[in-house]
């Protein structure tokens, strides 16, 4: 056997390795980062800051790029380098940051400075012109010397999220009066209920007795939505308990069906665009997957500003979101033209961007915020599980109705055979199944949002009644 019989090998090996590192160092960061800002932030801002950090992380890749671009537009190594050394730069930066921060204890959960809401919606603001300033400028950079001027500018809107909270702690000093408007999450079915051991038993009794009433008389249906469903938000729970819950399997196969499906939509969209002979829009199609993702992740703290004007559980925020996908899959069956294409794939980018950011909070907000580090990778076992499946239909469908052909490998002079599908035939029955897969979990949602509509009613009603007794004293 000839020596370069083993290069491939050895390196299929070193990818395989490095890609294993980079999955688990990625499953590591997200939880580590969803902790911290649990811990760190009172339940009334924790949906907004889980939110706004998953939301950037959702502008990560165009603001690689820019960096590469900068440095080297056609070397895609620095690219890998730059995934290699600025997390790490950045973790350092931000560590003695997060070491100096103290988790809310019980008493700060109580009240809001009037000021933080504010600071959020500058945050959203901000993150809202860094995602327009990319998606604009980011995919237009041909040379060097434009990428670097780019570079700048994302560099300066970046920074602005360090500032605002400095500059918001100098004007707030002396002001710790609690927002009267905000204290206890008034009128707010969004957040988390926090209770303590000794209320526990107290209110599983009475909000046990207040969903017996609730539920339609002579209504089985009514009876099996409701049977074990979540009582009290915030109810902490453990691994053993969560995989005996209903809700959650009903959650879970919400985002297996929904969101995972857009995933792996995402990741065969080159290949889709091939088929489609729509190559030439494959750049503008990336773009708008990735700028209608983040900007769908951004929308799901639209239920955070709005919860005075719209008392809307989460979970049902989360059944509206999946409601745009088996539309763009359905349409993208019936017609094949490159304008809904793109729609679709708008429509899907939103979707799943939505779902990405609101699971966090609705994962802690059913069952526990001190749980979350295990519950929600639990839940998000079904990313891996449902792209090999949902893969796996897109792979034989794309073969059945391909053409072989045999190519001629110039490095190694070996004669490989692969299948080449063009054409709609290719990937519309795929759109046909993967939409019907939607359906199953949009309508999985909305049995999650009516099992659930009571604790989240619930909760902002006790909140509204502990605002007005305190008012009253």
């Amino acid at each position: 056997m000839d020596e370069g019989d083993w290069d491939e090998p050895a390196q299929l090996e070193q990818v395989f390795l490095i890609c294993l590192a980079a999955g688990c160092s990625i499953c590591w960061f997200n939880t580590v980062c969803f902790v911290v800002c649990i811990r760190s932030f009172s339940a009334a801002n924790r949906p907004l800051a889980l939110s706004l950090s998953i939301s950037f992380n959702g502008l990560s890749a165009a603001f690689y790029t820019l960096f590469a671009n900068a440095l080297s537009p056609y070397s895609p190594s620095v690219y890998l380098l730059l995934n290699a050394i600025l997390p790490l730069a950045a973790s350092i930066i931000a560590l003695p940051a997060i070491l100096l921060c103290h988790p809310h204890d019980h008493s700060s959960l109580r009240t809001l400075p009037k000021h933080d809401r504010r600071v959020f919606l500058c945050f959203y603001t901000i993150a809202f012109v860094t995602g327009i300033y990319l998606v604009t400028f980011g995919s237009v950079t041909t040379t060097s010397s434009a990428a670097r001027a780019v570079l700048m500018g994302a560099m300066a809107l970046l920074t602005l999220p360090l500032i605002i909270p400095a500059a918001s702690s100098c004007s707030s000093v002396g002001t710790h009066d609690p927002d009267t408007e905000l204290t206890f999450n008034h009128n707010d079915p969004q957040k988390p209920l926090l209770l303590n051991h000794d209320d526990h038993t107290e209110t599983n009794g009475s909000m046990a007795h207040k969903t017996v009433e609730w539920q339609p008389k002579g209504c089985c249906c009514g009876t099996i939505l409701d049977k074990g469903c979540v009582l009290v938000l915030g109810e902490e729970h453990s691994a053993k308990k969560l995989i005996r819950c209903v809700d959650f399997w009903l959650y879970y196969t919400a985002y297996f069906c929904g969101a995972t499906v857009g995933l792996v939509y995402s990741n065969n969209l080159g290949q889709i665009a091939q088929s489609l002979q729509c190559q030439p829009q494959l750049t503008m199609l990336l773009a708008v997957y990735s700028s209608c993702s983040f900007f769908g992740r951004l929308l799901s703290a639209l239920p955070d500003f709005l919860h005075r004007r719209v008392s809307f559980a989460r979970t049902g925020w989360l059944a509206v979101a999946l409601v745009p996908m088996p539309v763009a899959f359905f349409l993208m069956w019936k017609l094949h033209d490159v304008n809904t294409l793109i729609a679709g794939t708008a429509l899907i980018g939103l979707s799943s961007g939505f779902i990405f950011a609101a699971a966090v909070s609705v994962t802690s907000e059913l069952f526990g915020p001190n749980s979350i580090g295990v519950n929600h990778n639990i839940l998000i076992t079904n990313i891996p599980l449902g792209s090999l499946l949902y893969g796996q239909i897109a792979a034989l469908v794309y073969d059945a109705n391909g053409l072989k052909s045999t190519v001629l490998d110039n490095l190694t002079g070996t004669v490989d055979t692969m299948i080449v599908c063009m054409g709609a035939k290719c990937y519309s029955n795929t759109f046909f199944v993967w939409g019907c897969i939607t359906v199953l979990g949009l309508a999985s949602s909305i049995a999650l949002f009516l099992r659930t509509r009571q604790a989240y009613a619930t909760a902002a009603g006790q909140s509204s009644c502990k605002h007005h007794s305190q008012v009253l004293s």
